[in-house]
């Protein structure tokens, strides 16, 4: 009977961890008890998002690309694998892992939370930042750390100073909100790290978006990467309605005040997007003065101050919060009700990752475009990716002419799918363009902003990207606007006339030259007129005799095309793939069966298309890319194209985002300050007066006194303070500072892909060397 009672509490107990396995907690991770621990005593019970698509992928060795906004968890979701895949600290092993920083404020972080995980764990983790003491850090080096947590400066700076530190050993490393390291200019630094890691390392990269910068160089340090994404905002959400709007560049400011105060709910909270931060503090001030407090957030705005603003806007405190497209990277709004678009984007990937904040888990939203005339080919490109068609609102007199009409046109294109676009009211622009510029005159720091805003937003033009061509070309067939369908019941008809009357005042061209309304005037007058006047009518007449056949012929081949078109509709004829043509009736192709080389949704479709020796996650890195143009006069000069003339390969090189080549050899700390990256001899000056040695090359000896300390039992020791765990007395086993010679399966797979790709690049260069001697060009001859 104990026997079958020891059995079934056996067989509940296995259900139990079965149970739990199957669940979405960290259970079904299957972690060792000592991670696991660390896990429960941190509170945590289920992991994020991020971490549950990202983690698994980490453990299985695979390398990961993760993108996902800041606060969403991901430093847990490459420090929980970590742990677990170092387990214990081993003396004779090395730096097995490293963790790169963009801050010095974000590596005191990472390391605060890796030691709370870690608790129950004996991993030595060393901190190399600026600001510290060389010394301090050469003291936790001498400790064999098995985890190294730096910020790019100071890690190079170590490497030029030691020269028994080495990072072959790294099996784990990790770029930590890596768009950031490039946007501070640490390009050149951490391509130099990346070659002095092993090749069967595993590298994750962690980041809020993904700089084309940063795919470049996840395609250089990265093998075969798994791409995680939580922000895929490649399509709008139907629940979220666009509103374009067509205006002057300075009626923008009032458009803006009118859409805040009268248009949107004052219960709503909205989100402001802008081109540079000064015209974010422009804004700001011009709102305060308006009565309506909002909230700012900018790049270089301080840390403090910017988690403050957020947090107010969160709180609901404030309703109105206006960003730069750099700011607004890594802010997670999860209930926004409208975004406003005040400088219209140059790519529609930028446009989709603004708007898609709004309208979120079944709720709906808004979203208003400022566009002006130079902004209508980027809108073009915007439906051309987006697979949308759009059209321009019915003018004035058509509305005054058939009111319900045009109401109807315009309904039945928004069912089908289209997007109307039009004019903000001038009546209304006018009014508030007055008030805007009293303000502006009675407030010294709003005229002080003036300027620097128009420097900045010239150089903002500059610097973004151009429309394509045919946008471009598209945009002179392009029939005028009328009047916004949102505004057409807020406007009288005496308005709506007023308008109508405006926009004939603006289409008029006059019948006659001044010379020739001269020679009329003096014909009246019974004076003589000028030869001029003669030479202008035989003019004219010449030219009429030429516009009225190209106008002739014009309007015979549209009602050729008409007649054609009304047959084969008669006749029962296909349409061709793209729909704008109808084929010939005799032709080879059977439609039916014929497959284009041209799908409908091409330029939807590019991104993600698998292409020519390529595979799919490459392809869907290329797709992820999103450049962000820079919100201060700084970045906006570094964006500009910046070529180097290189002397190995004799051609002009063009430089990534933020990579600088600099004569003086010096590296950028992230201070922002550059140092010396040559010896400068603390390293030898520490050694002679400590008696202590830094030996990361995988065979120092962690139990001879002479050379190493350990942090928990030896007195004296200052490292700011941060001592290692795991510094009382263990059951030593035979070996286990030995490193095994078993690959595991990862290790194995990528030397073999190693070794085909060898393979394969010798086979290829001998293939072009017998093209080169079969063509007589090159190679010997006989």
């Amino acid at each position: 009977m104990a026997v079958l009672a020891s059995s079934k509490s056996e067989l509940k107990r296995k259900q139990k961890q079965e149970k739990k396995s199957k669940s979405g907690g960290f259970e079904s991770l299957k972690l060792s008890p000592n991670v696991y621990r660390g896990i429960k005593r941190k509170g945590y019970q289920v992991p994020t998002p991020i971490q549950r698509k990202s983690m698994p992928l980490i453990l299985a060795g695979n390398d990961v690309v993760a993108m996902a906004r800041t606060g969403s968890g991901k430093t847990a979701a490459f420090l929980i694998p970590m742990l677990e895949k170092l387990q214990q600290h081993v003396p004779q092993a090395g730096v097995r892992a490293l963790i790169l920083s963009c801050s010095r404020e974000l590596a005191i972080q990472t390391l605060k939370f890796a030691k709370e995980l870690g608790r129950f764990t004996d991993l030595r983790i060393s901190l190399l930042v600026g600001g510290d003491s060389m010394e301090s850090q050469f003291e936790e080096l001498a400790q064999n750390p098995d985890i190294i947590i730096a910020t790019p400066g100071r890690l190079m700076h170590h490497l030029s100073e030691i020269d028994d530190m080495s990072l072959r050993t790294v099996e784990y490393v990790v770029f930590d909100e890596a768009d950031q390291l490039f946007e501070k200019g640490f390009a050149e630094q951490l391509y130099k790290i990346l070659s002095q890691l092993n090749e069967n390392r595993q590298t994750l990269l962690f980041s809020a978006t993904l700089p084309g910068a940063l795919a470049e160089f996840a395609k250089a340090g990265l093998r075969d990467p798994q791409l995680v994404r939580l922000d895929l905002e490649m399509k709008i959400s139907p629940d979220l309605k666009l509103t374009f709007l067509t205006l002057r560049q300075e009626e923008k400011y009032a458009a803006l005040l009118y859409l805040i105060r009268e248009h949107i709910s004052s219960d709503q909270q909205t989100l402001v997007f802008v081109s540079t931060k000064y015209h974010v503090e422009f804004l700001s001030i011009l709102c305060r003065e308006e009565g309506i407090e909002p909230s700012v957030c900018y790049g270089d705005m301080d840390q403090d101050a910017r988690k403050i603003h957020v947090s107010r806007f969160r709180a609901r405190k404030t309703m109105l919060l206006i960003v730069t497209d750099v700011a607004a990277r890594g802010i997670d709004i999860p209930l926004l009700d409208n975004v406003i678009n005040l400088d219209f984007p140059a790519k529609p990937k930028l446009f989709v990752h603004r708007v898609g904040r709004a309208a979120r888990a079944g709720r709906t939203g808004a979203a208003f475009s400022l566009v002006t005339s130079e902004d209508v080919p980027y809108l073009l490109d915007l439906h051309l990716f987006l697979s949308k068609p759009i059209r321009a609102a019915p003018t004035e007199e058509e509305v005054l002419q058939d009111m319900d009409g045009a109401m109807s046109t315009v309904d039945q294109a928004v069912a089908n799918g289209e997007t109307v676009y039009g004019r903000f009211p001038q009546t209304v622009i006018d009014l508030l363009s007055d008030r805007v510029r009293e303000i502006i005159d009675s407030s010294a720091e709003l005229s002080a902003l003036q300027r620097p805003c128009t420097k900045a937003f010239k150089l903002y033009a500059k610097t973004k990207a151009k429309p394509s061509r045919e946008s471009i070309k598209r945009l002179k067939d392009l029939s005028r606007e009328g009047l916004h369908p949102v505004f057409w019941n807020l406007l009288g008809g005496n308005e709506l006339t007023a308008l109508a009357f405006s926009e004939r005042l603006k289409a008029f061209r006059p019948k006659q030259t001044i010379l020739e309304a001269e020679g009329e005037a003096a014909k009246s007058k019974h004076q003589k007129s000028d030869q001029w006047v003669d030479v202008m009518r035989k003019k004219r007449a010449i030219h009429e005799e030429v516009i009225n056949k190209v106008h002739q012929q014009r309007s015979t081949e549209n009602v050729r095309k008409e007649v054609l078109t009304e047959n084969n509709s008669s006749m029962g004829e296909e349409m061709q793939v793209s729909g704008s043509k109808r084929k010939k009736p005799k032709s080879f192709k059977d439609e039916e069966y014929f497959i284009s080389s041209v799908p409908t949704n091409q330029h939807f479709e590019a991104g993600l298309s698998v292409r020519a020796n390529q595979g799919l996650e490459s392809n869907r890195l290329e797709a992820a890319v999103l450049d962000l143009v820079a919100d201060d006069s700084g970045g906006l000069v570094k964006q500009k194209s910046a070529y180097h003339w290189d002397k190995r390969s004799k051609k002009y090189i063009k430089l990534n985002n933020g990579e600088r080549v600099t004569a003086s050899g010096k590296v950028k700390t992230e201070g922002g300050a550059k140092v010396k990256a040559k010896k400068t001899g603390i390293y030898k000056k520490w050694k002679e007066r400590s008696h202590s040695k830094v030996s990361l090359k995988g065979d120092a000896n962690d139990g001879n006194g002479e050379d190493s300390r350990s942090f928990a039992g030896a007195p004296g020791v200052q490292g700011n303070n941060r001592r290692f765990r795991g510094g009382q007395k263990r059951h030593s086993i035979a070996n286990a500072n030995v490193r095994s010679e078993i690959k595991d399966i990862e290790q194995v797979r990528k030397e073999r892909q190693k070794k085909a790709n060898r393979i394969s690049h010798m086979k290829s260069k001998s293939m072009k060397g017998k093209k080169f001697n079969k063509n007589g060009k090159r190679g010997r001859t006989k």
